[in-house]
């Protein structure tokens, strides 16, 4: 089941944990808001994942920002993990 979440944004049962990632690929938002924190710039994001386009990260970071806790509570566990 795919719930979508967002504009170009979307959760999937059984794909990388039901996270928030963009839609249609296995790329979650968290990652990149992981990268932004680590001072990646967005070309560069764009350079890694040729696959996501500039509006892709508008949308990450906008649902990132209004889903503060659970971008932050997935980041910490995966870097406990």
């Amino acid at each position: 089941m795919i719930e979508y979440l967002w504009s170009g944004i979307q959760k999937t049962r059984g794909v990388m944990g039901g996270e928030a990632c963009i839609r249609k690929t296995r790329i979650p938002v968290w990652l990149l808001v992981s990268y932004r924190c680590q001072g990646a710039s967005d070309a560069h994001i764009l350079e890694g994942h040729l696959d996501l386009s500039a509006a892709d990260l508008v949308n990450a970071f906008s649902y990132a920002d209004a889903h503060f806790d659970e971008i932050e509570t997935a980041i910490r566990e995966q870097e406990e993990a």
